[in-house]
């Protein structure tokens, strides 16, 4: 696996502000947070099994810690670990790069935030590769927003 014919053609969904906005309010599922950010530490998705596994471009950081991909927004110490992984320069992404205010303190649940953390990673990610987040690009299936903001979409894991 060449890790740039990868990082230019492999991706299944783009990274865009819209994207990210999207995760922001809750109107993609958890599952689909977590395979855009497997995608980009180069987790791979075995069919056979639906599981993710580190790959030999996972980074030693990620697949040490966790062979098969882990649950970034139900599991706490995968939120953990994605909130260690951001340099601290860029710990402030969601508010210089895209504008975000944060939630209102009832807002705050551990799902809400962990999917927060999961946009500032992928602003790193970006920034760090030197891919625009401007630009249109194809947008997952869309749904509402989790009736009960503690859990999340239909299918998605119970958060812990």
């Amino acid at each position: 696996m060449n890790k740039d014919n990868f990082l230019k053609n492999e991706f299944k969904w783009p990274i865009s502000r819209e994207i990210l906005f999207l995760i922001l309010e809750d109107k993609v599922s958890d599952i689909f947070v977590c395979e855009l950010i497997w995608e980009r530490l180069f987790y791979i998705n075995q069919p056979s099994s639906d599981e993710w596994i580190s790959s030999s471009l996972t980074p030693l950081y990620w697949s040490e810690k966790f062979i098969k991909a882990p649950q970034i927004i139900s599991e706490r110490s995968a939120s953990v670990h994605l909130t260690r992984s951001i340099p601290k320069d860029q710990k402030q992404n969601l508010k210089k790069i895209l504008n975000f205010k944060g939630y209102k303190v009832n807002e705050l649940y551990p799902r809400r935030t962990r999917r927060a953390t999961a946009v500032n990673w992928l602003i790193y990610w970006s920034i760090d590769l030197s891919t625009p987040l401007d630009g249109f690009c194809k947008l997952p299936k869309l749904s509402s927003p989790s009736p009960n903001p503690t859990e999340g979409h239909y299918g998605d894991p119970e958060i812990k």
